[in-house]
């Protein structure tokens, strides 16, 4: 019998599904790690463990999912193609199953340049859509990245990747996810959501090319603590879309962080109740790990379902 992740099986059963954000630390403490994995505790069906995101120096990706893994959550590893070569991503997508983990989620990785070691040497020896690829021939063909066959063992993850609906041009990004989901991507989690009515017409471009058949979508949530946070994200950071409304909303607010939480829980059930083809949410509380249990409660997503193999 084939092992689904606890993940996969809330998808395949047609729940809604609900992913959080864990991002190790900058030292070698896993304390923090199972605070925060705790905290999310049965709130959430899997936890994204990012690796060294904003390309900053973090503990592992793998080492903080067997931490996270212990406390009850589940992790889906993130592996970028910015810092090892193939021969690299194999050794730790084998260490990674032996380990426990079954969840992997493929990324390029932010470029060097924006993290504190900016004269780093990036790798890229596969893109994002060859990494999806090839770890699919891992599991379905039971070979290595160079044809070698894979006597026994081999990992069968779960894979997924991003996609950003937001980014210029705008016509091209559905095409990028078509080409993921073709190498081989099960699960997509997008980036944060913030522009509903722009994020309704990449959606109708997913439902005519019968995406959203081929693999579960879950539209990417940030809850914000203030104005401030949403002007950097609307103005600071490339592929972004944040309505001017919203950021004038949480600058009237009485408690901004109060009602960042309220915005949050709004678009969930909007995404929900009314964008068809959306299988689930991913919540990306930046620094904020503690309100997801509240937001997922409120947006009527508790408790979760209980899976099982």
């Amino acid at each position: 019998m084939t092992y689904l992740s606890k993940l996969h099986k809330t998808l395949e059963d047609g729940h809604f599904a609900v992913t959080a954000e864990i991002g190790p630390p900058k030292h070698a403490s896993a304390q923090g790690l199972r605070r925060h994995a705790r905290m999310l505790g049965s709130s959430v069906d899997a936890a994204n463990i990012t690796d060294c995101q904003t390309a900053i120096v973090r503990l592992s990706s793998i080492a903080a999912g067997v931490h996270v893994l212990s406390c009850g959550v589940e992790p889906i590893a993130q592996m970028t193609c910015r810092d090892r070569n193939r021969i690299a991503i194999q050794a730790d997508l084998l260490g990674a199953y032996s380990l426990g983990l079954r969840n992997l989620l493929c990324l390029s990785g932010d470029h060097q340049k924006f993290g504190n070691h900016p004269a780093a040497r990036n790798v890229y020896d596969l893109d994002s859509v060859q990494l999806i690829s090839l770890v699919r021939r891992m599991r379905d063909e039971s070979k290595f990245f160079c044809g070698e066959e894979i006597k026994e063992n081999q990992p069968a993850f779960y894979i997924g990747a991003v996609a950003n609906p937001f980014a210029d041009p705008f016509e091209f990004r559905v095409d990028r996810l078509e080409k993921k989901i073709k190498a081989g991507a099960q699960f997509i989690q997008t980036q944060c959501v913030f522009d509903l009515e722009r994020f309704e017409r990449f959606m109708e471009l997913v439902r005519a090319r019968g995406l959203d058949q081929r693999a579960h979508i879950l539209a990417g949530v940030t809850p914000l603590k203030s104005w401030r946070a949403a002007r950097y994200l609307q103005t600071g950071v490339s592929g972004m879309s944040v309505p001017e409304a919203l950021v004038e909303r949480l600058k009237k607010a009485a408690d901004p962080k109060k009602e960042g939480a309220a915005v949050c829980v709004e678009q969930i059930r909007y995404i929900k109740e009314n964008i068809k083809g959306v299988h689930g949410v991913h919540i990306m509380a930046i620094a904020w790990e503690e309100i997801v249990p509240e937001i997922v409660e409120q947006a009527g997503l508790a408790p979760r379902p209980a899976t099982g193999n």
